[in-house]
Protein backbone atom coordinates (compact mmCIF):
# COMPACT_ATOMS: atom_id res chain seq x y z
CA UNK A 1 0.00 0.00 0.00
CA UNK A 2 0.96 3.56 -0.96
CA UNK A 3 0.86 5.83 2.15
CA UNK A 4 -0.10 9.09 0.65
CA UNK A 5 -1.78 12.22 2.61
CA UNK A 6 -2.95 15.88 1.50
CA UNK A 7 -2.20 18.31 3.49
CA UNK A 8 -3.81 21.46 1.87
CA UNK A 9 -6.14 21.32 -0.86
CA UNK A 10 -4.42 22.78 -3.35
CA UNK A 11 -1.20 20.31 -3.05
CA UNK A 12 -0.57 18.31 -6.18
CA UNK A 13 0.68 14.89 -5.47
CA UNK A 14 3.26 12.84 -7.99
CA UNK A 15 4.08 9.27 -7.84
CA UNK A 16 6.66 8.38 -10.14
CA UNK A 17 6.73 5.06 -12.03
CA UNK A 18 9.89 3.83 -12.23
CA UNK A 19 8.97 0.32 -13.16
CA UNK A 20 7.26 -0.38 -9.48
CA UNK A 21 4.87 -2.66 -8.63
CA UNK A 22 2.18 -3.24 -11.27
CA UNK A 23 -0.45 -2.55 -8.70
CA UNK A 24 0.51 0.84 -8.16
CA UNK A 25 -1.65 2.48 -10.92
CA UNK A 26 -4.40 0.99 -9.45
CA UNK A 27 -3.86 1.96 -5.51
CA UNK A 28 -2.82 5.38 -6.99
CA UNK A 29 -6.09 5.53 -8.40
CA UNK A 30 -7.79 5.56 -5.27
CA UNK A 31 -6.25 8.74 -3.70
CA UNK A 32 -5.68 12.06 -4.86
CA UNK A 33 -2.03 11.35 -6.23
CA UNK A 34 -1.55 11.26 -9.99
CA UNK A 35 1.12 8.69 -11.86
CA UNK A 36 3.98 9.48 -14.21
CA UNK A 37 6.11 7.18 -15.57
CA UNK A 38 9.77 7.28 -15.94
CA UNK A 39 11.48 4.94 -17.77
CA UNK A 40 15.17 5.34 -17.26
CA UNK A 41 15.96 3.23 -14.13
CA UNK A 42 17.36 5.02 -10.80
CA UNK A 43 16.25 6.79 -7.96
CA UNK A 44 17.87 9.95 -9.28
CA UNK A 45 15.88 9.26 -12.38
CA UNK A 46 12.51 9.12 -10.91
CA UNK A 47 13.10 12.08 -8.77
CA UNK A 48 14.29 14.29 -11.29
CA UNK A 49 10.73 13.39 -12.93
CA UNK A 50 8.98 13.81 -10.47
CA UNK A 51 10.63 17.49 -10.12
CA UNK A 52 9.80 18.49 -14.00
CA UNK A 53 6.18 17.98 -12.81
CA UNK A 54 6.70 20.82 -10.17
CA UNK A 55 7.20 23.73 -12.02
CA UNK A 56 4.37 25.65 -10.92
CA UNK A 57 5.10 24.71 -7.07
CA UNK A 58 6.05 27.02 -4.61
CA UNK A 59 7.36 24.46 -2.63
CA UNK A 60 8.49 20.74 -3.36
CA UNK A 61 8.18 18.25 -0.99
CA UNK A 62 10.22 14.57 -1.75
CA UNK A 63 9.22 11.53 -0.28
CA UNK A 64 9.40 7.87 -1.06
CA UNK A 65 6.45 6.12 -0.32
CA UNK A 66 7.72 2.83 0.99
CA UNK A 67 5.74 3.53 4.57
CA UNK A 68 9.12 4.15 5.76
CA UNK A 69 7.93 8.14 6.55
CA UNK A 70 5.43 9.29 8.43
CA UNK A 71 3.18 11.60 6.03
CA UNK A 72 2.76 13.93 8.94
CA UNK A 73 6.16 14.76 9.46
CA UNK A 74 5.66 17.34 6.46
CA UNK A 75 3.63 19.31 8.97
CA UNK A 76 7.72 19.55 11.00
CA UNK A 77 9.19 20.61 7.95
CA UNK A 78 7.55 22.92 6.12
CA UNK A 79 7.55 26.04 9.29
CA UNK A 80 11.40 25.78 8.08
CA UNK A 81 10.84 27.40 4.55
CA UNK A 82 9.97 31.03 6.69
CA UNK A 83 13.48 30.66 7.06
CA UNK A 84 15.86 28.55 4.68
CA UNK A 85 15.19 27.14 0.94
CA UNK A 86 16.01 23.72 1.50
CA UNK A 87 14.72 21.93 4.52
CA UNK A 88 16.41 17.93 4.79
CA UNK A 89 14.99 15.20 7.07
CA UNK A 90 17.07 13.50 9.53
CA UNK A 91 16.85 9.69 10.18
CA UNK A 92 19.96 8.82 12.86
CA UNK A 93 18.32 10.17 16.07
CA UNK A 94 17.48 7.48 18.06
CA UNK A 95 14.05 8.09 20.10
CA UNK A 96 12.42 9.18 16.34
CA UNK A 97 13.88 5.06 14.97
CA UNK A 98 10.76 3.03 15.60
CA UNK A 99 10.77 -0.66 16.22
CA UNK A 100 11.64 -2.72 13.28
CA UNK A 101 13.37 0.33 10.65
CA UNK A 102 16.31 -0.57 9.08
CA UNK A 103 18.67 1.83 10.84
CA UNK A 104 21.67 -0.53 12.80
CA UNK A 105 25.07 0.91 14.01
CA UNK A 106 26.15 0.17 9.93
CA UNK A 107 24.38 2.72 7.94
CA UNK A 108 23.78 4.77 11.25
CA UNK A 109 26.93 5.68 12.34
CA UNK A 110 27.84 5.61 8.54
CA UNK A 111 25.62 8.21 7.42
CA UNK A 112 26.07 10.17 10.29
CA UNK A 113 29.89 10.12 9.64
CA UNK A 114 29.42 11.29 6.32
CA UNK A 115 27.32 14.26 7.09
CA UNK A 116 30.01 15.52 9.54
CA UNK A 117 32.56 14.84 6.23
CA UNK A 118 30.11 17.54 4.40
CA UNK A 119 29.76 19.76 7.44
CA UNK A 120 33.92 20.27 7.45
CA UNK A 121 34.31 20.12 3.63
CA UNK A 122 32.17 22.66 3.11
CA UNK A 123 31.41 24.58 6.30
CA UNK A 124 27.89 24.24 6.30
CA UNK A 125 25.13 24.06 9.27
CA UNK A 126 24.85 20.89 11.59
CA UNK A 127 24.09 17.70 9.60
CA UNK A 128 23.58 13.99 10.88
CA UNK A 129 22.00 12.16 7.90
CA UNK A 130 23.50 11.94 4.05
CA UNK A 131 20.36 9.66 3.14
CA UNK A 132 17.39 10.67 4.23
CA UNK A 133 14.79 11.35 1.09
CA UNK A 134 12.17 13.26 2.93
CA UNK A 135 12.95 16.62 1.91
CA UNK A 136 11.18 19.96 1.06
CA UNK A 137 12.62 22.89 -1.43
CA UNK A 138 11.10 25.95 -2.06
CA UNK A 139 10.96 26.95 -5.91
CA UNK A 140 14.12 29.18 -5.66
CA UNK A 141 15.64 26.33 -4.55
CA UNK A 142 14.58 23.69 -7.29
CA UNK A 143 15.57 26.15 -9.97
CA UNK A 144 19.44 26.94 -8.87
CA UNK A 145 19.85 23.18 -8.19
CA UNK A 146 18.61 21.76 -11.21
CA UNK A 147 21.20 22.13 -13.87
CA UNK A 148 23.64 20.95 -10.95
CA UNK A 149 22.06 17.69 -11.06
CA UNK A 150 23.54 14.82 -12.85
CA UNK A 151 23.70 11.15 -10.83
CA UNK A 152 20.91 9.15 -11.56
CA UNK A 153 21.10 6.74 -9.15
CA UNK A 154 21.20 5.99 -5.33
CA UNK A 155 23.68 8.88 -5.07
CA UNK A 156 21.21 11.53 -6.57
CA UNK A 157 19.91 12.64 -2.71
CA UNK A 158 23.16 13.34 -1.74
CA UNK A 159 24.45 15.42 -4.21
CA UNK A 160 21.53 17.42 -4.00
CA UNK A 161 23.14 18.34 -0.31
CA UNK A 162 26.49 18.59 -1.87
CA UNK A 163 25.06 21.01 -4.60
CA UNK A 164 22.89 23.05 -1.61
CA UNK A 165 25.86 23.46 0.71
CA UNK A 166 28.04 24.60 -2.44
CA UNK A 167 25.92 27.03 -3.58
CA UNK A 168 24.88 28.21 -0.10
CA UNK A 169 21.46 28.05 -0.20
CA UNK A 170 19.62 28.24 3.34
CA UNK A 171 19.49 24.76 4.90
CA UNK A 172 18.67 23.32 7.56
CA UNK A 173 17.94 19.54 8.77
CA UNK A 174 15.73 18.10 11.10
CA UNK A 175 15.20 14.89 12.55
CA UNK A 176 11.73 12.93 11.21
CA UNK A 177 10.20 9.19 12.50
CA UNK A 178 11.95 6.52 10.29
CA UNK A 179 9.71 3.57 10.26
CA UNK A 180 9.65 -0.09 9.28
CA UNK A 181 9.34 -0.36 5.01
CA UNK A 182 7.22 -1.95 3.35
CA UNK A 183 8.68 -4.73 0.96
CA UNK A 184 12.80 -5.28 0.58
CA UNK A 185 14.96 -2.62 -0.34
CA UNK A 186 16.91 -3.02 -2.91
CA UNK A 187 20.04 -0.65 -1.42
CA UNK A 188 20.11 -0.80 2.44
CA UNK A 189 18.79 -4.41 2.79
CA UNK A 190 22.09 -5.82 1.52
CA UNK A 191 25.77 -4.60 2.97
CA UNK A 192 27.26 -5.16 -0.63
CA UNK A 193 25.08 -2.76 -2.43
CA UNK A 194 25.40 -0.33 0.31
CA UNK A 195 29.22 -0.23 -0.03
CA UNK A 196 28.69 0.08 -3.45
CA UNK A 197 26.85 3.08 -3.01
CA UNK A 198 29.50 4.81 -1.47
CA UNK A 199 32.07 4.30 -3.93
CA UNK A 200 29.52 5.73 -6.32
CA UNK A 201 28.88 8.65 -3.94
CA UNK A 202 32.55 8.92 -4.45
CA UNK A 203 32.83 8.59 -8.00
CA UNK A 204 29.55 10.50 -9.46
CA UNK A 205 28.92 12.97 -6.40
CA UNK A 206 31.95 14.28 -5.09
CA UNK A 207 35.31 13.63 -7.31
CA UNK A 208 33.75 14.04 -10.46
CA UNK A 209 35.20 16.20 -12.93
CA UNK A 210 31.36 17.80 -13.84
CA UNK A 211 31.50 19.47 -10.36
CA UNK A 212 35.22 20.85 -10.59
CA UNK A 213 34.69 22.91 -7.45
CA UNK A 214 33.17 19.79 -5.07
CA UNK A 215 36.05 17.82 -6.69
CA UNK A 216 38.67 20.18 -5.68
CA UNK A 217 37.47 20.81 -2.34
CA UNK A 218 37.52 17.03 -1.24
CA UNK A 219 41.22 16.47 -2.74
CA UNK A 220 42.96 20.08 -1.03
CA UNK A 221 41.14 18.26 2.16
CA UNK A 222 42.35 14.85 1.23
CA UNK A 223 45.64 15.57 -0.27
CA UNK A 224 44.97 14.26 -3.39
CA UNK A 225 46.53 15.73 -6.68
CA UNK A 226 44.46 17.21 -9.35
CA UNK A 227 44.92 14.60 -11.89
CA UNK A 228 43.92 12.00 -9.07
CA UNK A 229 40.68 10.90 -11.38
CA UNK A 230 40.34 7.36 -11.12
CA UNK A 231 38.94 4.78 -8.82
CA UNK A 232 42.28 3.82 -6.91
CA UNK A 233 43.43 7.45 -6.28
CA UNK A 234 40.65 7.89 -4.12
CA UNK A 235 39.78 4.56 -2.61
CA UNK A 236 41.09 5.99 0.32
CA UNK A 237 37.91 8.12 0.22
CA UNK A 238 35.72 5.65 -0.88
CA UNK A 239 36.47 2.99 2.01
CA UNK A 240 35.52 5.95 4.34
CA UNK A 241 32.26 6.42 2.84
CA UNK A 242 31.24 2.72 2.30
CA UNK A 243 28.82 3.01 5.28
CA UNK A 244 26.35 5.16 3.54
CA UNK A 245 22.98 3.93 2.36
CA UNK A 246 19.50 5.56 1.45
Amino acid sequence: QIPLQVVFEDDDIVVVDNNAHPDTPGEVATTSARVVREVVQGYGSAIQRGIAETLDADLVCICEPDGTFDPDDILKLLPFTADVDVVFGSRTVRIFILSGANMGLFLKWGNWAVAKLTEVLFNTVYLSDVGCTYRVLTRDAVDRLRPGFRSTGSAFGYEMMLLTAQHRIPLVQVPVKYRPRVGQSSVTGDRRKTIEIGHEIVDRAIVRPDHPELARTVRQRFGIGEKARGRNQHGAIARQLVAVGN
